[in-house]
């Protein structure tokens, strides 16, 4: 009894201790891009920059309301997973409105796009998504019921840009669709469903995915009537690539589910079939798919087709912005990956990173993402249910994956998949399903850190303490 209530009263006492650690380093993740925004203004133009305080206020803003919302309903939640969110968002909206100062981009496109007031839009958006899932997923174990239609919902989604006169083609990728004046990306959005569905379908199928049915060069083989789930989704992410022309959303869906299955059936078997699946499947439609085509020979060699293909073009420019960074960098404001025109603010931001802010800066960005994939891991242990395991790790896993796609392409590591980077890049879809997604990790967190309640007193103990002279 007294062991109990102990751990009762030890969890009591360490809410208020993650609140407090939360709000000083939130502080902290707001007065750093404020920082950036000042020296931004400094360089461009020479003087503080007027809109700082309103920026300053609104991130501030969205911050503590995020922050309130968590100390009300997920006290025991991880206390870093909202900082690093707020500062990598805080600095994609400081980078966005420093190519919108460009006059080069300007006077390339013959107007002003106001992306960084937009941006701030969407993150508002984005903080009012992140809000509504903590006040209304009570208990993340709720999501299992919807294993199927979570199934049913993600391959509507993934499917909506084939629709005629919805879908839209951006640069031979369709993987947008327009309502009225807005465009919307729904394979963000995709990712967490298909990581629910994932999670139900594995938790019952775990047992009989495990098995082997033989030995082969030191792994174990699962049986042959077990390959029909692995199958079908390579499948599935196969037509995502031939159909939509989009190479990182197949990777992605394919990824997610291999690291959720090896989690679920700790079978080294299914990473080693994945990444030959994988290879398999990429290889066979770049033979005949253009766009697939066209992204690979910029990737093997840039600067042989920089003349004739704008995505050879455009990878010369990130991989110069890249090499003139430096160990340090240009400086926020001073460098030049405005040449890259289209897109420098979305899929090519990374490449601003590596310029202006040199490699320490990339090392820096690359460590707060690996911190947020670190706490997402450290939540699937804690769990205490299966669901909520396979659930943290394959948001967490998704999340990891879209780091390394995106930050592997522009680095030239890897083909460009057209996917962009979480919190940084402009975009709605992205930065309002990324909140979602730390939204998710932090309801789990909350239910895992949480402490048991005291079991209640046993009658027999009792009248054994009343009999006892």
């Amino acid at each position: 009894m007294s062991v109990v209530t102990n751990t009762t009263t030890i969890g009591a006492i360490e809410a208020p201790s993650r609140r407090n650690t939360e709000l000083a380093l939130l502080a902290f993740a707001v007065a750093i891009p404020v920082f950036a925004y000042l020296n931004v203004g400094l360089a461009i133009d020479g003087e503080v920059p007027s809109g700082m305080l309103g920026y300053g206020l609104g991130l501030g803003l969205l911050a503590t309301v995020a922050h309130l919302v968590v100390r009300k309903f997920a006290p025991y939640a991880d206390p870093l997973l909202l900082p690093l969110a707020t500062l990598l968002n805080g600095m994609g909206l400081v980078l966005i409105w420093r190519l919108d100062q460009s006059p080069r981009i300007i006077a390339r496109y013959k107007t002003f796009s106001p992306d960084a007031p937009n941006q701030m839009l969407y993150s508002a958006i984005a903080i009012a998504m992140f809000v509504g899932v903590l006040l209304l997923l009570k208990d993340h174990r709720v999501l299992q019921r919807y294993t199927y239609i979570s199934m049913v919902a993600a391959l509507v989604l993934l499917l909506l840009p084939l629709v005629p006169g919805l879908g839209a083609d951006v640069f031979g990728a369709k993987i947008w669709i327009r309502v009225g004046g807005f465009s919307i990306q729904p394979g963000e959005f995709a990712k967490i469903v298909l990581a629910v569905f994932f999670s139900g379908y594995l938790m019952v199928k775990r047992d009989a995915l495990a098995l082997a049915s033989r030995r082969f060069m030191g792994l174990y083989l699962p049986r042959g009537r077990d390959l029909g789930p692995i199958l079908t989704i390579w499948a599935v992410s196969l037509l995502i690539l031939i159909f939509e022309n989009d190479l990182g959303t197949s990777l992605l869906f394919f990824g997610m589910f291999v690291i959720m299955l090896y989690v679920a059936t700790e079978r080294t078997s299914w990473i080693v079939m994945g990444l030959l699946m994988s290879v398999a499947g990429a290889v066979g439609v770049a033979s005949f798919a253009g766009h697939v085509q066209a992204r690979v020979d910029a990737w093997a060699d840039p600067f042989a087709c920089a003349k004739d293909v704008p995505a050879c073009d455009q990878m010369t420019e990130v991989l110069m912005s890249f090499g003139s960074g430096g160990i340090l960098g240009t400086g926020l404001g001073q460098g030049n990956s405005d040449l890259i025109g289209f897109a420098a603010n979305s899929d090519f931001i990374f490449a601003t990173v590596g310029e202006e802010l040199g490699l320490t800066g990339v090392m820096a960005f690359l460590l707060l993402y690996g911190l947020i994939i670190e706490r997402g891991v450290r939540t699937a242990l804690a769990a205490r249910d299966p669901f909520g395991k396979l659930l943290a790790m394959g948001l967490s896993g998704a999340f990891a994956l879209q780091i390394f796609v995106v930050a592997g392409g522009v680095m030239g590591l890897i083909p460009l998949t057209g996917m962009t980077m979480p919190f940084l890049a402009y975009g709605g879809s992205s930065v309002i399903a990324n909140w979602a997604l730390i939204g998710i990790l932090i309801r789990i967190s909350d239910t895992a850190r949480r402490p048991a309640p005291a079991p209640a007193p046993s009658p027999d103990a009792e009248m054994t303490q009343v009999v006892r002279p």
